[in-house]
Order: C-alpha cells, then structure tokens, then sequence
C-alpha cells in the first residue's frame, strides 16, 4: 500500500514537472536574503490560483515534499501558521537549529517529517520572502528553510488544514509566518 502511494505520488509529480515545463512561467523571480548561513531561494509572490501545486516523492533516506508556495493561514486557536501549495501545515523542530541552519532530521525520522526540499522558485503569499532560505541536508538535498529553520510536512496530516503533528513529542511545532513555533492562542 506506501509503495503504491509512492508511485501514485511520483507520477503525480513527474506529471506535475512535465506541465510546469511546459507552461513556462511569466513570474520574475528574485533572490532573497535569508538569516544564519542558509542560502537564498528564489521567490515571488503571486496569486494561488495561477500556482501549480507540486507532490511528494521518495528519496533515498526517507520520504520528501515539495511545494511552489508557502502561504500565511490562519488557524482556529493557533494564529498565522505557514501552509504549501496544497494547504498542509509545515513544522520545524527543536531538534535543528536555525543558526546556522541546520536539519537533524534523518533516517526514520525523515519517513515521518517529511523534509521540505528547495526549489528553484518558491512562491510567498503573507510570508517575508526575505526570511526564506535553504539548507544542504546530509543526504545531498536542498531543504527549505524560514527564518533559517528546516521546514518539513507531517505524515499524520493527510487534508489540508490539519495540525496533528502540533506539539509532538513536545518538539514538533507548526511553523509562524515569522519561523517561529506556533502556541496555542487560547
């Protein structure tokens, strides 16, 4: 059943790639600064709706997720949390750390926390693009980072708009529009 998933997911995205290139893009991208020592994304902001949502593939450590937008959404007791395209929450970890960037998550872990892999141009809508970044992870790739700490996609949320992975082993927190750890807001 996951290797199904995996292939269903890898199509969807080679199919995902495949009409990106195609279509081409009109946005002007422009590179950002970003905080500790990560290294800058390509970013520009745009309208969801033009934005074509990329899927999660397999890499060889683990699962990955790819997105072509972080957006700021508002959620029911938690403030501003950071979304992709597809409306997932993302989290960071008080495992890494932001100064220099840094991701500990691997092996296992990285099969739960999918890390967020960098991409060429990522999207922003009510998220600083100058707190976006990347880092190089262990296993070779790019994961994107806001506010210099490692973003990754929980496998528990599976519809858009979940957080179940909030508080989890009380090091797993939904990411703020500013990379920080999302509290509850009463």
């Amino acid at each position: 059943m996951f290797r199904q998933r995996i292939v269903l997911a890898s199509a969807a995205s080679l199919a995902c790639t495949l009409l990106l290139a195609a279509c081409g893009s009109s946005t002007d991208n422009a590179s950002s600064a970003s905080p500790g020592n990560a290294a800058p994304v390509a970013t520009a902001s745009s309208d969801p709706a033009t934005s074509a949502p990329a899927d999660s593939g397999d890499s060889g450590s683990g699962g990955m997720a790819t997105t072509t937008m972080l957006m700021a959404k508002a959620m029911k007791g938690m403030g501003s949390v950071v979304t992709d395209d597809k409306g997932m929450t993302l989290y960071r970890s008080d495992m890494d750390q932001a100064t220099p960037s840094m991701s500990m998550c691997t092996g296992d872990c990285a099969k739960t926390w999918m890390p967020v892999m960098a991409q060429d141009s990522v999207q922003t809508m009510g998220v600083e693009k100058s707190l976006l970044g990347s880092v190089n992870r262990s296993d070779g790739m790019k994961q994107l980072t806001l506010g210099g700490w490692p973003l990754y996609r929980y496998m528990g949320d599976t519809k858009a708009g979940q957080m179940n992975g909030q508080g989890k082993d009380k090091m797993w927190f939904a990411v703020t529009p500013a990379g920080k750890k999302s509290a509850m807001t009463g």
